[in-house]
């Protein structure tokens, strides 16, 4: 897939002021700080789509970026950052978990995981939610052009095994990188692919 639009649409609180869900949709989410952002300005091409910032938490709202005038790149929330108080970290989980849930055009939410270390609590609790829900989602390991590739392989084997001990069949996992572009077009060919077996979502007369 060549991305030759992507646009800025809109920020909401609530999973009701999203867009019309006639079009597939994509969220990214990830642990504060994990370089979603980045790797979102990467995946479109266009730096500064989303706004990055070195400090974690900067994404606060459901963010909807249209890609190519025919699918959705939603950004939402971080999780997992300490430094708000509780309320707000309460508000972001509201939305976010209310978005996941209730969004009828969502397909996949690609969750993002920083590579350079062990597997974290708050990743492997949203991952077994993702689960219990029965919510489709792919894996991007990001920041690996921090590490060798030996190093790389490690820590990738080492998150594989440890979600194994619970889960008898992994998602798809695919390397990213928002510096050199890995990964990228695993992700939009993924995208191109399930965009194919989409169908809108049909809405009652008078709405």
């Amino acid at each position: 897939m060549l991305i030759r639009l992507a646009e800025f649409i809109c920020s909401n609180t609530t999973v009701n002021k999203c867009p019309v869900p006639q079009l597939p949709e994509y969220a990214f989410i990830g642990r504060s700080n994990v370089g979603k952002s980045s790797l979102i300005n990467t995946i479109t091409g266009k730096q500064g789509l989303a706004k990055t910032s070195s400090q974690p938490g900067k994404t606060q709202l459901i963010n909807h970026f249209l890609i190519n005038a025919n699918w959705y790149l939603v950004d939402l929330p971080g999780y997992g950052y300490a430094h708000v108080s509780k309320t707000f970290r309460e508000k972001w989980g509201k939305m976010s978990n209310q978005y996941l849930l209730q969004r009828q055009n969502l397909l996949t939410t690609f969750v993002l995981i920083d590579a350079r270390i062990e597997p974290q609590p708050i990743d492997i609790q949203f991952i077994e939610w993702m689960g219990t829900h029965k919510l489709p989602f792919v894996i991007l390991f990001t920041k690996t052009d921090k590490l060798t590739r030996s190093q790389l392989d490690t820590n990738a084997r080492a998150y594989r095994e440890f979600l194994l001990k619970q889960w008898e069949q992994l998602p798809m996992m695919v390397v990213t990188s928002s510096k050199t572009g890995e990964g990228k077009i695993p992700i939009l060919d993924y995208i191109e692919e399930t965009n194919a077996l989409f169908k809108p979502v049909q809405r009652e007369a008078g709405f």
